[in-house]
């Protein structure tokens, strides 16, 4: 945006040496059948320097370049023991990034950046702004048009690296001819910071404190700019890019495991993209170990042979949308579709029964309400489930939308934070990857502040409601009002006997204490108790995505 109406707040960061930083060195050397050049200056417009390490075939011609742009370091850093990330990757191989001893071999040249104010590059860091996009983009337009290059430029990369490849795109530099992006955020206030317009207070800080965060000048307080910034206005809308800009072909890959950060931002970014040429593959397992894994190495060589070395790969009879149908943790089955979501979905109500906890096709004729305390974040027992059993194999594949009506006892705000399950025949949670290294996750996710109710209405659909986040509507005192969740897209087959349970409580319901991977939203209103009311002219009810003919 141009006319930007916030003050950017920042922060000293950490210096390099607290990252395991191995110096600035720049050199060339020659390894593993690769020309390596470490610590390369490439000038920006403005004259500020980044840096970045070239990895070139050790032989001459001109190769496609596969650029890899993300703060966490050019040199690399190690993934978690229980992300069962390939144990062969190359000590080249830097964070959430391809290896380039595998795309050298192939005949690609590979670039991994520091961005602008990233360890030793020059300049402020800040994170998915105009200036970032820019510098991102002046680097793909240096690297199609050195010696070593065909002029082909291409973007991968997982998480951060998925991510900043919406932001480019947009800007479609000439030398940019496809994008991989691999499980990314596309909306930073509903996808990362505000989940529901619930501030998360875990992850966010762990990454400005942490991981986005080394350099020798000044770091963007993304997070003090959420305390700040707390509803959606020019400071969000500046990080996320305009989707209907992108025409470059795309390979676009998300799973159902990252609900509270990628999910949701991936299947929209497919959506939305202009591109003529894009496929969305979506799988149920740990993000890092999927884009390592060689059969999924092989359809990122397919796609990029294609569009960057314009080889008839088998990227022509891909189906435009691969998705994996998950039973649980680690089993599941892909299948093809045309579309997505799928347009044959029949969107199904669940109604809840507040009196019992049931779950029902047909309305409940008598009204009924159940509640419980929010007064100890802690306490997981507090809460309200409803459950659903399946009469037959029963396939949930895209969007669910809770509809709840609900009151805050003695307060005027409360925050909802919703959790779906499988529950197998033995009344035991059946459990799915989630967070990246966890293997006991839910089938999906949602989260609410009442106060952030008030809908878009030209951006929702009947499956998926689009929330505004641009004021604050409080609750009167002992006010019931009907609110719609927005439950982040997973795909689940459930068996004859198996059920569908819902969970509502007043804190988080997937949490990992003292690990890494967690997520947390630890500053919320809630106080005294929640009601939930059902039946009668209080039409509660979830929304269920089923696929015929399973």
């Amino acid at each position: 945006m141009t006319d930007q109406k916030f003050t950017m707040l920042f922060w000293q960061g950490n210096p390099p040496s607290h990252g395991g930083y191995p110096g600035f060195n720049p050199r060339t050397e020659k390894a593993k059948g690769m020309i390596i050049e470490r610590d390369a200056a490439v000038t920006m417009g403005d004259g500020v320097k980044i840096y970045i390490d070239i990895f070139r075939p050790d032989k001459e011609g001109k190769y496609p370049v596969l650029v890899s742009w993300g703060p966490y370091g050019k040199h690399g850093r190690s993934y978690p023991a229980n992300a069962d990330v390939r144990h062969d990757l190359s000590e080249y191989t830097a964070f959430e990034a391809a290896d380039p001893v595998y795309w050298c071999g192939k005949g690609y040249v590979v670039i991994n950046a520091d961005p602008r104010g990233a360890w030793r590059s020059e300049g402020d860091l800040t994170f998915f702004t105009e200036q970032e996009a820019k510098d991102c983009a002046e680097l793909i337009e240096w690297a199609g048009t050195q010696n070593w290059s065909n002029g082909n430029v291409g973007l991968c990369g997982v998480s951060y690296l998925a991510w900043i490849q919406w932001r480019v795109a947009e800007l479609n530099p000439r030398h940019l001819a496809a994008i991989n992006p691999w499980e990314g955020v596309s909306d930073f206030y509903r996808e990362l910071c505000f989940h529901g317009g619930i501030r998360e207070t875990v992850f966010t800080t762990r990454l400005r404190d942490l991981l986005w965060s080394h350099t020798t000048t000044r770091v963007e307080d993304f997070v003090g700019m959420a305390l700040r910034h707390p509803l959606f206005d020019d400071y969000w809308a500046s990080k996320n890019a305009d989707l209907s800009k992108i025409t470059v072909p795309a390979f676009v890959v998300a799973s159902w495991t990252d609900h509270g950060l990628h999910t949701r931002g991936t299947l929209e970014g497919f959506k939305k993209i202009a591109s003529k040429d894009k496929w969305l593959m979506v799988h149920g397992r740990k993000k890092w170990s999927v884009f390592h894994e060689q059969e999924y190495l092989e359809k990122q060589r397919q796609f990029f042979d294609r569009f960057l070395k314009g080889l008839d790969s088998e990227v022509k009879n891909w189906p435009k949308v691969m998705l994996e149908i998950r039973r649980r943790y680690g089993v599941g089955s892909f299948r093809n579709e045309n579309e997505w979501p799928p347009a044959r979905t029949q969107y199904t109500k669940l109604f809840l029964n507040a009196r019992d906890g049931a779950m029902s096709s047909s309305p409940f004729e008598k009204e009924a309400q159940v509640r419980y305390s929010v007064n100890d974040i802690g306490d997981k027992t507090q809460n309200a489930q409803f459950e659903f059993e399946f009469d037959k194999r029963t396939e949930l594949t895209g969007h669910m939308k809770l509809r709840l009506w609900v009151q805050a006892i003695n307060n005027d705000d409360m925050d909802l934070f919703v959790a779906i399950h499988k529950m197998d025949h033995s009344g035991e949670s059946v459990p799915f990857a989630f967070c990246w290294i966890h293997e006991d996750g839910p089938v999906a996710l949602g989260w609410l502040r009442v106060s952030h109710r008030e809908r878009d209405e030209e951006r929702s659909t009947p499956y998926q409601p689009f929330l505004k986040h641009q004021r604050e509507i409080k609750l009167k005192g002992g006010e019931i009002v009907p609110v719609e969740i927005e439950i982040w897209p997973s795909s689940t087959l459930f068996e004859p006997g198996s059920k569908l349970r819902v969970v509502v409580q007043g804190s988080d319901t997937c949490m990992y204490p003292g690990q890494v991977a967690t997520y947390g939203h630890l500053a919320n209103p809630n106080r005294g108790e929640h009601v939930i009311y059902s039946g009668g002219k209080y039409d509660s009810h979830l929304l269920v995505p089923v696929i015929p003919g399973v």
